[in-house]
């Protein structure tokens, strides 16, 4: 007998309907009824809850091959979480490029390094660039954190691309401009979001 067989007989042996069920393991009737058409399995915590309200062990609800999938699987899906929110907290640390001290400003003959707000030796436009660049980093990454906290999937492949096109994009602008110190921090950066994507993917 299936798990969603399972599950089903269970559920009527009680007498309970898909809501009170949901009630009783704190979860939604909508994943009540996926488990029940076969759509899909619940979590290993929903697994423990369903054991101990039915009184009957894991092993009677799967067999030892499906649960090894579903920890997999679930194993997968933490670690993918985790790339995601490093991900995005790796491009909010792209404030460092507006208040670390890393533009050479010349006065009087000598060379200060100084942060973003206190740089004048490029143009307005030049800074103005900059500017954007940095904060739409910042904001991706934000962006990039709510929609891993929210367990949302849809636009994180986006938010992931914005973000490593807003990185080359600097990289690319930051040579051209002759900042070494800041073309060093954002180069770093996309390093250890290339390594993350790797992580990410190779699971």
């Amino acid at each position: 007998m299936e798990f969603y067989e399972k599950l089903q007989e269970l559920r009527k042996s009680r007498g309970l309907t898909q809501e009170e069920l949901a009630e009783a393991l704190f979860v939604s009737r909508t994943a009540i009824s996926k488990w029940e058409s076969g759509r899909g399995y619940p979590s290993i915590d929903s697994l423990k809850e369903i054991s101990r309200f039915f009184s009957v062990s894991i092993d009677e609800l799967l067999t030892g091959e499906k649960l090894i999938s579903i920890a997999e699987k679930e194993n997968k899906s933490k670690i993918q979480n985790m790339c995601n929110l490093l991900y995005g907290i790796v491009d909010v640390l792209s404030i460092m490029l507006i208040v670390l001290p890393l533009y050479p400003n010349p006065v009087n003959g000598y060379i200060y390094s100084v942060n973003l707000f206190a740089y004048t030796q490029k143009s307005s436009f030049i800074c103005l660039i900059y500017w954007i660049m940095f904060i739409a980093l910042i904001a991706v990454g934000i962006g990039k954190i709510l929609l891993t906290q929210l367990n949302m999937e849809k636009g994180q492949k986006m938010v992931t691309i914005i973000s490593l096109l807003l990185s080359i994009l600097a990289v690319l602008f930051l040579a051209m401009a002759r900042e070494p110190y800041a073309i060093t921090v954002v180069f770093l950066l996309l390093i250890v979001k290339g390594m993350l994507i790797f992580k990410e993917n190779g699971r």
